[in-house]
Parts: structure tokens; C-alpha cells; sequence
């Protein structure tokens, strides 16, 4: 059982701790547990049950009213309310309590909602990926296992995969040719496929090499297939020296094209951009290049 801070809730929920202490003690919404020490703690109950006040609350509800409300009728508002309005950051708790609960309809309704209002790319952007960086908040906390946390980055794997299947291109003199994989040890590819469906949405061809590609196999890839691009995605925490020398060999032994790489380790790298080296911060960087995609170099 995973145990809490009132801090800990604070983070999670965005309710101030003040705002907690003054409603458990005036309404008990909440129901501290001690340890052997004697120190205050909250469980898993006591997260989904704040998350759906959250909600409740940030749509006008009275924490009074709230409060006089069973848990079924708290989820049965808080599903209403997520199925009528386009509210991201309902969507976004909403998504939280699915993956705490494991709750695979509860996720499907919520993400099949927004599709089909803003489509899959606002989705992701908007969604997912604040749900995302929620998810990395509540593995710091405990909010979160592994199993869970695979068990909705799956589906939500499953859902772009879905929606790169269902895209056909037709090329053109604009049609760019990509090579996307994840480096030697790189199993996270989530942020590589949706990569993969922004490519094709915008009538590019894409050769998915996925996880764990050692770099000499990646060069025999390319010797092949000669692409114009060829994006990377490194989230693991690779040794300087180790990066540094990884980089050297993309850089001289890639035999054609420019080689685009990006992630969440090369954050704080100090790395140049050349005619065949491009570094690409986050996903706002990779969407605004690939509106204003350069000619192909000769």
C-alpha cells in the first residue's frame, strides 16, 4: 500500500495543504492513517478520493456539498462532467484515478472522448503528455508501481498505433524519408511513435526501427535505405563520455541525411547543431520543424 504526505497530496491533487488540513478537520474528507511512529499518512483511497473532489470542485461544486456526497456519486459526477466538457486538466486527473484503479474503461472512455473532439495529435499534446509528466510526480511519491505504469502507457501505445495504421501517404515532391529508432538499451518508445504518427500525418515515409538499436546495425540501415532524416530519442541516463563518443560516430559515419536526436537526457547537453547534426529539445521544437522543413541538402 502506498503511503503519503499531506505534502505529497498537495503535489498531486494542486489543493494546498492548508486547504487539506481545513476541510479533513472541518468536513473529515479525509481519513489520515498513523504509522508505528505515529506520523500522519494518506493511502491509496484517500488520493482517488481528493482527485475527484479536485474535479468536483473545479467545476464549481461547494467542498460543503462535496462533501456530503457518497464515493459513487463523487465518480459518477466526475465521469459525467469528463465526457461533457473538454476540460484538459479533468481529463488529465481523471486519467490519474484510471491508472491508480487499473481501470481500463474508465481510460478508454476518457481518451476515445477527447479523440474525437480534438483528435489524436491535440490529444496527446493537450492529455497525454501533462498526464505524462503526472505520472513522473507520482513514481517521485509512490503513487505509482511499475505495473501500473505500464499498464496505461500500453494503451495508450496502442491507441497511436491504431491511429498510424489508419494513415495512408501518398508521396509527393515534398514527402521527406525517415529512419526513427531508440538507442542500444532504450526500451521507452512512446514518445518515438508518436513521433512516428506526426510523420506520417504530414505525408512523410517512416522506416520504425523501435527499441534497443545498436548504432553499427543503424548504419547498415541507412547505408540501405538512404533517408533524409534520422531521429533518435534518448531517455536513458547514458554516461558523458559514453554520449559524447555515441555522437562523434553518428556524426562522421552517418552516410547520408541528417541525423535528429532528442529526449529527456540531452536536456542539459551542450551539443551544436551542423548540416548533419540537429538537436531537438521537446516535442514543441520537433512540431515547429517539421512545419518549416528545410530543403534536403544536396
Amino acid at each position: 500500500m502506498s503511503q503519503y504526505s499531506i505534502k505529497d497530496l498537495e503535489h498531486l491533487s494542486g489543493i494546498k495543504a492548508h486547504t487539506l488540513r481545513i476541510w479533513e478537520q472541518r468536513y473529515e474528507l479525509l481519513n489520515p492513517k498513523r504509522t508505528n511512529t505515529n506520523i500522519r499518512f494518506y493511502d491509496n483511497e484517500d488520493l482517488k478520493l481528493l482527485l475527484n473532489v479536485s474535479v468536483l470542485n473545479d467545476h464549481g461544486y461547494r467542498i460543503s456539498k462535496i462533501a456530503r456526497m457518497s464515493k459513487a456519486e463523487m465518480y459518477g459526477e466526475v465521469v459525467r462532467l469528463s465526457q461533457e466538457y473538454c476540460h484538459y486538466p479533468d481529463q488529465i486527473q481523471s486519467l490519474c484515478i484510471a491508472m491508480v484503479d487499473m481501470d481500463e474503461s474508465r481510460f478508454e472512455r476518457i481518451i476515445s472522448f477527447n479523440i474525437k473532439r480534438i483528435g489524436l495529435e491535440r490529444t496527446m499534446l493537450d492529455v497525454v503528455y501533462p498526464f505524462l509528466t503526472r505520472i513522473g510526480i507520482m513514481w517521485q511519491t509512490g503513487a505509482v508501481n511499475p505495473a501500473q505504469e505500464h499498464f496505461i502507457t500500453n494503451l495508450i501505445r496502442q491507441k497511436v498505433l491504431v491511429a498510424i495504421d489508419g494513415i495512408s501517404i501518398v508521396s509527393t515532391e515534398k514527402t521527406r524519408k525517415f529512419v526513427l529508432y531508440l538507442p542500444d538499451g532504450e526500451l521507452h518508445e512512446l514518445g518515438l511513435l508518436f513521433a512516428y504518427y506526426l510523420l506520417k500525418a504530414r505525408n512523410h515515409q517512416v522506416l520504425y526501427l523501435g527499441q534497443s538499436m545498436p548504432l553499427h546495425d543503424l548504419f547498415t540501415v541507412l547505408e540501405i535505405i538512404k533517408p533524409h532524416y534520422t531521429l533518435g530519442i534518448f531517455n536513458i541516463n547514458i554516461s558523458p563520455e559514453k554520449i559524447d563518443t555515441y555522437f562523434t560516430d553518428l556524426i562522421t559515419k552517418i552516410p547520408v541525411g541528417v541525423a535528429l536526436v532528442s529526449g529527456s537526457y540531452l536536456s542539459d547537453k551542450d551539443t551544436e547543431n551542423t548540416d548533419k547534426f540537429m538537436r531537438i529539445t521537446g516535442i514543441k521544437e520537433f512540431l515547429q520543424f517539421l512545419d518549416t522543413l528545410p530543403d534536403v541538402q544536396s
